[in-house]
């Protein structure tokens, strides 16, 4: 269980957001606009927000950068904002991840879990486990079978990005925004760091163990 602080100006969707979170099993609390919000993390604390971008008193941009000069707290943006540039911005300016509206109740518990998982915040299983394959966030460690790996930045990135999503299908365009903050982009980038992270655990495109390729979708992760 984690402590939720929901962050949203209409009293409708904030009301719906706390019970279907509390459901979830997490300690929830609302506020309607960013200086509350700040007075919150910064007096109280909790574990995650959840972050809408339009508030009444300030941007929910401004917002963002105001949280990341205050605390480190895992920060997921529910945004109505579709635009790539505008996501990039965004977790650039220190998002952990995003939602665009609208999202379903489950949509969002796997994303704040997700987040959770990366960060080691409250509740959550600090290592990722995909089969023999361990990757741990916070030391940005990962280890096959018991033995480390040897990635580079991006290539462990990606790893991670992919095993908080064990046996989603992540669509490239998703991969460049949250892997390589990138709006837009050639496949062949992403092609290239998979092509070294399956040599690196001892597969091919061909033979696939841990990571399949799906055709004209994206990415995904399973155990073999």
């Amino acid at each position: 269980m984690a402590t939720v602080l929901v962050v949203e100006d209409d009293a409708f969707v904030r009301a719906a957001l706390v019970r279907h979170l509390s459901d979830a099993g997490h300690a929830v609390r609302s506020v309607g606009a960013a200086l509350d919000a700040l007075r919150e993390v910064t007096q109280v604390g909790c574990d995650l927000v959840v972050l809408d971008l339009g508030l009444p008193d300030l941007d929910g941009a401004e917002a963002l950068r105001m949280l990341r000069g205050v605390t480190e707290v895992p920060v997921v943006v529910a945004t109505a904002r579709d635009d790539e540039t505008g996501i990039v911005r965004l977790l650039n300016s220190g998002a952990d991840d995003y939602l665009v509206k609208p999202f379903s109740p489950e949509h969002l518990n796997a994303r704040i879990a997700a987040v959770l998982r990366r960060t080691g915040g409250a509740g959550a299983t600090p290592l990722l486990r995909v089969g023999g394959l361990v990757v741990d966030p916070r030391r940005r460690e990962a280890t096959l079978d018991g033995t480390a790996l040897d990635l580079t930045r991006r290539e462990f990135d990606l790893l991670a990005f992919l095993a908080a999503r064990p046996g989603v299908v992540v669509q490239r365009k998703e991969l460049l925004t949250a892997v390589w903050q990138q709006a837009y982009g050639g496949d062949q980038t992403i092609d290239v760091h998979l092509s070294w992270l399956r040599r690196k655990l001892g597969e091919t495109a061909a033979k696939p163990r841990y990571l399949h390729t799906v055709r004209g979708v994206g990415v995904k992760i399973e155990a073999p």
